[in-house]
């Protein structure tokens, strides 16, 4: 039975039988030429099948997981982010002397098609990989200034597993479509690799210093800030020893100087009497007192 087809006014049309090849030779130009357009014209009103009303399955994964060497801050990021992400999986630290490629095949085992890797270095740089396995692109970061949701208070809150939304713009709306919930951190962009982990590089942040430059610049500027402290006390050390050289005497800088009254001398022909110490004559009166009142007292007992 030939399948049918419904259109817009209504009513359905039979499908017509496909014409043999001899027909179709047979048939004049002009016909053949009609004929398309009425099936062109058919094929404008014909109406498209019902969609599909399942429901819609998300078939990302991603996977998150890290190197080993991370502190416990990078922890609770990871912790934070499968929190946020339904739809991530987890994996057991990778050693720091395996490649990178081998995260593709940890991809491929756990059916992951996106990852997210958080690579310490030194115990103190962190830097995390997005990638899109196995093809590429890859993308490099480094990781500053790390908030977790323990740390931030924040008014927003969302249901777990719920897909927040990752927005960009500093201004919070007012009417609280959009609260942050976090957590907080900064990425600063390397480099932008056309495969997955490796592969030639796309992009170069050409603003980029690594932390151990940055560590070396801090670290230079405060040894020229002591050497310039030293370089004084030099200075003044020398100043000090140096010996003083007197300048000679200017005629006009007396040119304004007022001389000072004489005052008469006078000649003491007296020797001045001595000064009176009160203090000492109270004391010797006060032990004058007491000896006479220790007589008196051993006359009575006698």
């Amino acid at each position: 039975m030939a399948a049918t087809k419904r259109k817009r006014r209504g009513g359905f049309a039979v499908q017509a039988k496909k014409p043999k090849r001899n027909e179709i030779d047979a048939e004049p130009p002009a016909k053949r030429h009609a004929t398309a357009e009425e099936v062109e014209e058919e094929e404008r009103d014909r109406i498209p099948g019902p969609v599909c009303k399942g429901k819609w399955k998300n078939k990302e994964r991603i996977l998150i997981f890290s190197s080993r060497g991370i502190n416990f801050r990078t922890r609770h990021l990871m912790q934070d982010l499968r929190m946020l992400m339904p739809h991530s999986k987890a994996d057991t630290k990778m050693d720091r002397k395996d490649k990178l490629f081998v995260i593709n095949e940890v991809c491929e085992m756990k059916n992951c098609n996106k990852c997210i890797y958080f690579e310490a270095k030194k115990k103190q740089d962190l830097y995390m990989w997005l990638s899109n396995s196995p093809h590429g692109p890859s993308a490099k970061f480094l990781v500053q200034n790390i908030h977790t949701l323990a740390e931030l208070k924040m008014t927003g809150n969302c249901l777990k597993g719920s897909r927040p939304l990752l927005s960009f713009d500093p201004i919070i709306e007012e009417d609280a479509a959009l609260v942050e919930i976090g957590p907080r951190f900064v990425l600063n962009l390397i480099k932008i690799f056309q495969g997955s982990f490796g592969g030639p590089t796309l992009y170069e942040n050409p603003h980029y210093q690594s932390p151990n430059m940055h560590r070396r610049v801090i670290r230079s500027i405060t040894a020229a800030k002591y050497r310039e402290k030293q370089q004084v006390k030099d200075v003044q050390k020398l100043r000090k020893k140096e010996p003083k050289t007197l300048l000679p005497h200017d005629p006009t800088a007396d040119v304004f100087v007022t001389p000072a009254e004489e005052k008469p001398i006078e000649i003491q022909w007296v020797k001045p009497e001595p000064k009176v110490d009160l203090k000492a004559r109270k004391k010797r009166i006060y032990k004058r007192q007491r000896k006479m009142k220790q007589r008196m007292d051993s006359g009575k007992t006698k």
